[in-house]
């Protein structure tokens, strides 16, 4: 696989991007602070009501984290992305997204644009409608983030707590597109983090390419179910 990197950026914490990835491209995401977080979500841009599915990439994986060696599907049991490699080894798929209820709740004092202009304090939810609302979409196409550099664990009560110091400064991930994706990306807060202040964590993004995946790929052969997945989205690209 190649990792050189063709274009690369800087996402500062508790800020927002989105971008049209073609099938192909590598995401490379590097967290800059400790306990960072990027909640993710993914589109299909030819046809935006086929999005991710996290329910269905849990349950087809047998597995409540996500890490090196899984696909994130789509609800039309397609692959959006692969995920290549991770120094992590987990990354929460359960605690959805901060929202503005909980910046009250945790004491961090909402601070408006007209306050601090870039600076204010954004909640994921804001964030990601901002960005759908530059593709036609709206708070009736959000779905279910992923919330990458995140660990968030459950006990035999089903009660979820957060784990704090899972991702050091240069953990990283990298996501192989398997169609054409719309990526949305933030980098707010997760909604269990425990800090007494609203923290701003960015990460640098990288974009590169990769040869495209074949029959003993790692992600292909982890699960008996991503066959299937990869089989639907070569059917897909056959465009019959």
């Amino acid at each position: 696989m190649k990792s050189d990197a063709h274009y690369t950026t800087v996402l500062p914490g508790g800020h927002h991007w989105s971008l049209r990835l073609r099938r192909g491209t590598t995401l490379t995401l590097t967290a800059q602070q400790a306990d960072s977080n990027v909640g993710l979500l993914c589109y299909n841009p030819e046809n935006l009501l086929e999005r991710l599915n996290l329910p269905d990439t849990l349950k087809c994986q047998h597995t409540f984290k996500l890490t090196q060696g899984h696909c994130l599907y789509s609800d039309m049991g397609r692959i959006f992305a692969s995920i290549t490699q991770d120094s992590l080894g987990w990354h929460d798929s359960v605690g959805g997204n901060l929202m503005p209820h909980h910046l009250l709740k945790k004491g961090w004092q909402p601070v408006s644009y007209q306050q601090a202009h870039n600076d204010w304090t954004r909640t994921g939810f804001d964030a990601f409608l901002v960005e759908l609302a530059k593709y036609g979409l709206g708070r009736r196409d959000m779905a279910a983030n992923l919330n990458l550099f995140s660990r968030v664990e459950s006990d035999d009560e089903g009660k979820l707590r957060y784990i704090s110091g899972h991702c050091q400064p240069g953990s990283r991930v990298t996501l192989r597109m398997e169609m054409d994706t719309l990526v949305l990306l933030h980098t707010c807060p997760h909604p269990l983090d425990p800090s007494a202040n609203y923290p701003r964590r960015g990460v640098d993004i990288a974009l590169g390419t990769a040869e495209p995946p074949t029959e003993d790929d790692p992600c292909y052969v982890s699960r008996p179910e991503n066959a299937r997945g990869f089989a639907n989205n070569r059917l897909y690209h056959l465009g019959l």
